[in-house]
């Protein structure tokens, strides 16, 4: 294994501590704590357990917590650390949510209330609790029906996605997901179109046709959207850019393409 530079080290621990600053609002620390929680019902986005742990009650919560359908993830005990504010954690952490996830069929059910095509944003593996927030409050002006995450290797509906969303969470409908290339298949078996957002892709915004049902999938802040996900996408979707820089925020692509969307189900 190569060995880590200072440097390299200096970005990875920094990129730790923000991460895990992220996740800090809304956490709940320590073995009682995260018992008690699970045992109430109290709607949990992720439970951190410390890696390489044996212990009974930690995998006594684990199990638990995944019989509930809570994401349990193993961490390093130092972002355990970054994370606890009692520096007391015992090896466990959960993460609040603020609101409980809706299910797809709750968004399909939103957009036949309102008489629309559905308008849906699937994001795959937005890790920043920033961008999702933003994301999902553009979704809610533009008058979309959902919003859809996966459960994994995503940001979830902490406190930080609420505050940067400005109260958007309590309105839009955000479902999760174990797989999201499976859940695209299903979208299309129910009429959905899929336009995925790339720099590389082939259907210029302004040919998109937004009309129909609709799913708008935004990949990753650095890889985009994964081969799979890409594949069940009946549109790529490529943005103008007419200066140096030759990509945009995942949340200010969202965003242009939800308001295309917009335009093109009002003229």
């Amino acid at each position: 294994m190569k060995k880590e530079s200072k440097n390299e080290k200096d970005v990875r621990i920094c990129a730790e501590r923000r991460e895990a600053s992220a996740e800090a609002d809304g956490i709940i620390e320590g073995r009682n704590a995260v018992i008690e929680a699970l045992r109430a019902g109290s709607s949990i986005d992720k439970i951190y357990i410390a890696r390489g742990e044996t212990d009974k009650t930690l995998g006594h919560i684990a199990s638990t917590a995944r019989e509930a359908g809570v994401v349990v993830v193993e961490a390093d005990r130092r972002k355990l650390d970054f994370m606890s504010r009692t520096h007391a954690h015992q090896g466990v952490i959960a993460v609040a949510s603020v609101r409980e996830y809706a299910s797809v069929e709750d968004i399909f059910a939103r957009a036949e209330a309102a008489g629309e095509p559905p308008l849906i944003v699937v994001c795959d593996e937005i890790s920043d609790p920033h961008n999702l927030g933003a994301i999902i409050r553009t979704a809610e002006c533009a008058g979309a029906h959902g919003v859809i995450i996966p459960k994994r290797r995503s940001a979830g509906l902490t406190s930080i996605v609420a505050k940067t969303s400005a109260g958007a969470v309590s309105y839009m409908p955000v479902a999760r997901v174990a797989n999201i290339s499976a859940l695209l298949k299903e979208l299309k078996k129910e009429g959905v179109w899929v336009f995925g957002a790339a720099a590389e892709g082939t259907t210029p915004l302004y040919e998109a046709d937004f009309k129909g049902a609709s799913a708008i999938v935004i990949g990753s802040e650095g890889d985009g959207m994964g081969r799979l996900v890409r594949e069940q996408c009946d549109f790529i979707v490529s943005i103008p850019m007419r200066g140096r820089i030759s990509s945009l925020n995942a949340s200010a692509a969202a965003a242009i393409l939800l308001y295309e969307a917009v335009r093109r189900r009002t003229v």
